[in-house]
């Protein structure tokens, strides 16, 4: 496996209409927003949607939604006991030798690290992955619809023979928003887990195809779109500026008090000295 390069940090514009982008359980499933009304996606609803995008390239990926389990395990610990290289570490309680076969095998552990402390298990393994993802603002507060459903079916039938009574519920969406995301990879980290500039790519085309193979009633298809994704190279392995200062060279502004499209926003970008930009169109 090849070797990390040069830090890297990225943003993403991504472009909702007509959807949940994602709901918040503790609040009626309603789609999350910050006390100030700005619309949010969480880093981890995030990283599932670029591992379920990696499971669909062909990767191996450690942290599997269930409905999407390709290896026959059931829990995160089956997978791991699977791994015999990893099982006779652990016998030997060599964490280092855990970790690096973990890393080897599972490319979003290599990426986003991951936690090994199952019960049955006498050694915990902690890896620190070096791709880091914000969680997702929208660049103006959002208004959310809200409608009333009804489930008129009969679910069950009943022992005199009635029809059950109908289950009221709501249904949130936001009519039109642009999310965005931001993150960075670490070169530092890169190497203690032996995430290479192949690996970058591979997250940089799961950004891009981000909500491919991802509807639901919830995010009907085309609902959800990746308008840019942004990649900028620093031209040394530990970064020549910090990545709030990069992640600062992008100002988004509204040409309308209601902007409804991705061409409603007006995008500015600055530059740094010897700072590498690539500027790619979603899917």
């Amino acid at each position: 496996m090849g070797e990390f390069t040069n830090k890297v940090d990225f943003e993403v514009l991504v472009m909702v209409k007509n959807a949940n982008p994602n709901g918040d359980p503790l609040n009626g499933n309603r789609p999350r927003e910050t006390y100030d009304g700005f619309g949010e996606i969480s880093d981890v609803c995030i990283k599932r949607k670029i591992r379920n995008r990696l499971q669909d390239m062909g990767e191996n990926i450690f942290v599997q939604s269930e409905e999407r389990s390709d290896d026959g395990c059931k829990s995160l610990a089956d997978r791991a006991k699977s791994n015999t290289a990893m099982q006779k570490a652990l016998k030997d309680k060599d964490r280092e030798a855990y970790a690096e076969e973990a890393c080897r095998t599972w490319i979003d552990v290599r990426s986003f690290g991951q936690v090994f402390a199952f019960k049955d298990d006498s050694v915990s393994v902690g890896v620190r992955g070096p791709v880091s993802i914000h969680s997702a603002f929208s660049v103006l507060p959002v208004s959310v619809d809200s409608m009333q459903i009804t489930k008129s079916v009969n679910s069950e039938t009943s022992k005199e023979g009635k029809k059950s009574s109908d289950t009221m519920g709501m249904k949130h969406k936001i009519y039109s928003a642009l999310y965005v995301i931001k993150g960075s990879i670490n070169h530092q980290l890169a190497e203690k887990t032996g995430f290479s500039d192949e690996d970058a790519e591979k997250i940089k085309e799961a950004l891009r195809t981000l909500f491919v193979n991802d509807s639901s009633s919830a995010r009907p298809d085309g609902s959800m779109e990746v308008c840019k994704v942004y990649w900028w190279r620093h031209n040394c392995s530990m970064g020549q500026y910090s990545s709030a200062k990069v992640h600062k060279l992008i100002k988004i502004t509204a040409k309308t008090d209601d902007p409804k499209e991705f061409e409603d926003y007006t995008i500015q970008i600055d530059s740094l000295p010897e700072l590498v930009l690539e500027e790619i169109e979603g899917i």
